[in-house]
């Protein structure tokens, strides 16, 4: 009787074992299942969820950073045509970002609209210098003169030029560059970021991912369009992605991600680079890829972002960016600091570059759950182009089409310690409780299964052995 009730144990020990297993295998998908659930109800962008307030208000402090390029040689380049000599002076660090969303307003199609406030105020702790430092650096109603005035008229702008004792290049301070001063020869003020303060991006309409998860935050309209009018193609008139802030949740690393930049007027990709971990959290890095500025020799896709084959050395030029099209007609190019992944005549027209992957690349550290941006780095270069002119007294000495250098600028922010410690409380560790339960419970069962069935096995052939004897 005592043998019988060991076996039976025996046997409802492996029977307890197999359900604890099979419980803890049931929790892998039930647990993906509750945790999907949680994510797509907070990822939404409506009053109430965990997205909606961290997108209404940036949650962690944005800061644009400008390195401005200070000439050396002004009086060599204007009287023996040599090529400019430049040095980088910063960073002068603002904060920007700091307003909310205004003029929310949702939609029935799902879609919530925005205006985004511009504003920067200058932050001196984090900066080398002040904004009363003074830069040499080009004229940039000379340059925009020289490109927007038709050739015919050029002796109109010559005389322009003398009368209001103009050159080329001009000495101003970081504050006038960067937000503006009254331009003798256009009569108006004009700055790299002018007009800024009290300025509005958008209207923007994004999806609120209500309906469908997988467009939440997605652009669907920028200025009331669907596409843009910059470009005379549709491929490069398309607006997709996001703005780079969040992406839809469950990011898969093996797909680029597509974002929107007002700055650069196009949309761009971003690829897989790394997975990093960031204060306790595992984030995936997506950066820019050299492809993204290539020529349309080297990419196809291009093409259609060359404007003027004249100045792009036939649509060879690589690195950089004519945004003309959608500054007026100002002979402005965006490229990477330092022209990184661009031509190398781009630094051999004008010398003191020194591009670093490391520094001058973009990226973006998304946690590939929720789809939130945790921190990020965007950096452009805004350069403008003069050429040659037998007209205008102060381009008789340039060669060539030249692009200059004027300020490189690093979007970045990062989430603080608190909103870090937050972001590992209310989901990392219930994500990793989970797994740990479900390990343990697999485990357990297993090892208790295992053990019974063995014992009772040997038992049972104990038994036999004994009733032989």
């Amino acid at each position: 009787m005592g043998c019988c009730n060991r076996r039976c144990g025996l046997i409802a020990g492996a029977v307890v074992g197999a359900v604890v297993a099979i419980l803890g295998g049931i929790l892998i998908p039930v647990g993906k299942i509750i945790i999907e659930g949680t994510v797509e109800k907070e990822a939404v962008i409506e009053p109430g969820t965990t997205a909606y307030d961290n997108w209404v208000s940036a949650g962690a402090t944005v800061y644009r950073q400008f390195w401005l390029f200070d000439l050396k040689n002004p009086l060599e380049v204007l009287h023996y045509g040599a090529a400019p000599v430049v040095v980088e002076k910063g960073p002068y660090t603002y904060r920007t970002r700091y307003l909310p969303k205004e003029n929310i307003t949702f939609h029935s199609n799902n879609t919530v609209a925005f205006l985004l406030p511009i504003g920067a105020i200058f932050d001196p702790t984090m900066s080398e210098g002040s904004e009363e430092d003074n830069i040499t650096s080009l004229n940039l109603a000379v340059a925009g003169a020289y490109a927007l005035v038709p050739k015919p008229l050029h002796s109109v702008l010559e005389i322009l030029i003398k009368s209001t004792n103009s050159s080329l290049f001009q000495r101003r301070t970081v504050k006038e560059m960067l937000w503006g001063y009254p331009d003798p020869i256009l009569k108006e003020t004009l700055g790299l970021f002018s007009p800024y303060n009290g300025t509005y991006d958008g209207y923007y309409n994004v999806f609120n991912g209500k309906d469908d998860i997988s467009k939440v935050s997605i652009i669907d309209r920028w200025r009331g369009e669907t596409k843009l009018t910059f470009w005379d193609d549709e491929y490069c008139n398309m607006i997709n992605g996001t703005d780079a802030s969040s992406f839809p949740p469950f990011v898969d690393n093996k797909k680029p991600l597509y974002l929107f930049s007002s700055d650069i007027c196009r949309s761009v990709s971003a690829s897989y680079e790394k997975t990093v971990n960031l204060k306790g959290i595992d984030v995936y890095r997506f950066s820019l890829l050299p492809s993204t500025l290539a020529s349309p020799v080297d990419n196809p896709d291009n093409k259609c972002f060359c404007k003027n084959p004249e100045t792009s050395k036939n649509c060879t030029l690589a690195g950089v960016l004519d945004i003309g099209s959608c500054q007026e007609g100002r002979p402005i190019f965006i490229s990477l600091p330092h022209f990184l992944h661009g031509s190398p005549s781009l630094r051999e027209d004008v010398l003191g570059l020194d591009p670093d992957e490391e520094h001058h690349k973009t990226f973006f550290d998304v946690e590939p759950l929720t789809g939130f941006t945790l921190n990020f780095a965007k950096r452009i270069q805004v350069n403008m182009m003069y050429g040659p002119s037998k007209v205008i007294t102060v381009l008789k000495k340039v060669k060539d089409y030249t692009l200059f250098p004027l300020v490189w600028l690093n979007e970045t922010a990062m989430l603080d310690d608190e909103t870090a410690q937050m972001f590992q409380d209310e989901i990392i560790s219930n994500i990793n409780m989970l797994e740990i339960l479900q390990e343990v419970l697999l485990g357990v069962g297993v090892v208790v299964f295992v053990v019974c069935l063995v014992s009772y096995c040997v038992v049972r052939k104990r038994h036999n052995q004994s009733k032989l004897a």
